[in-house]
């Protein structure tokens, strides 16, 4: 097969997304919460990578409103605290152009980030003015390459043809893809097996993909994932109601075993005759109430991944 630019997973990687401040926040407060997120990662030696969201709301006219400042600031001082690899998103959707994506990820490198996720617009039907992920990824994948990183995508399992646009960012510098918060597995092994079977026609190795698990405490929570484009099963909405009646430590458990059972079912059926399709998990925050809530999930994930060869071994 012809190797791609893939960062050097050495073995199934693990990521933390955790929420950035908010710029509604005093300086006090936001000091409180970064301080509380670098001890939830001082935690955990299995975490590989902090992956930093770019958090916006869009109009109608889908313009963004920033919910949080410039979020590289945040990734590189969470990197220095914690000592581990910072992960950079940006919402490519809404820069002027792919010359205006291409600068971004000069002055990204230049501020000591090698590595970043690139995203589109939240919405199909809005004329953004910014260029296409596979046009934004060719742009900026040889700025990071330049500095030994990687550029990643999100993959959006449910919907249609995502594996040919998987293969499509795989070709034009994509190394790994996070995926949107999974729920109901099933989505996501169709995908993944068609977008494995697409690499192998073509005769490249498919990107690493990390799984994204998030809690889910109550109602509110149900609304807001499948707000951010997630597909959350009746069923599942029916046991986080029940559960939320128990209160906290219940909530904590169900959202632990959820995410767990999630992870092992896809890693299990994606075994086998696969072709070669390095699966980790990316944990994700949502929010700053659910800090607590994400420390049995990131405990339980350390322990379901296969150890690793070498510490921190991804992607340096």
């Amino acid at each position: 097969m012809t190797r791609s630019a893939h960062p050097a997973f050495e073995h199934p990687p693990l990521f933390f997304e955790p929420v950035p401040p908010s710029t509604r926040l005093g300086s006090a407060a936001a000091e409180r919460q970064f301080e509380a997120v670098a001890r939830v990662i001082e935690q955990f030696p299995r975490i590989d990578a902090i992956n930093v969201p770019e958090l916006l709301d869009e109009n109608h006219e889908g313009r963004p409103y920033y919910r949080t400042s410039d979020p590289r600031l945040y990734v590189r001082r969470i990197s220095d605290r914690t000592g581990r690899v910072g992960i950079v998103n940006k919402v490519v959707a809404h820069l002027p152009d792919a010359a205006a994506a291409r600068r971004w990820a000069d002055e990204t490198v230049e501020l000591g980030i090698r590595h970043a996720i690139l995203i589109g617009g939240n919405s199909r039907y809005i004329p953004y003015p910014g260029p296409p992920v596979i046009e934004a990824d060719r742009a900026c994948a040889p700025a990071f390459a330049q500095v030994g990183g990687s550029i990643g995508n999100v993959a959006i399992p449910q919907r249609e043809g995502e594996a040919d646009r998987m293969l499509a960012k795989t070709r034009a510098g994509c190394a790994f893809f996070t995926t949107q918060i999974i729920y109901d597995p099933e989505p996501t092994l169709t995908t993944l097996r068609a977008y494995a079977d697409r690499c192998t026609a073509n005769g490249i190795d498919p990107a690493p993909v990390l799984l994204s698990l998030a809690p889910l405490a109550d109602e509110a929570d149900v609304e807001f994932v499948r707000w951010l484009g997630a597909e959350v099963p009746f069923g599942v909405e029916d046991e986080v109601l029940a559960t939320a009646e128990r209160g906290g430590m219940a909530s904590a458990e169900v959202s632990t075993a959820r995410a767990v059972r999630v992870y092992e079912h896809i890693r299990g059926a994606l075994a086998g005759p696969e072709p070669g399709l390095l699966l980790g998990a990316n944990v994700e925050q949502i929010s700053s109430r659910h800090l607590p809530l994400v420390v049995p999930i990131l405990e339980a994930v350390a322990r379901a991944l296969p150890p690793p060869a070498h510490p921190r071994g991804a992607p340096g």
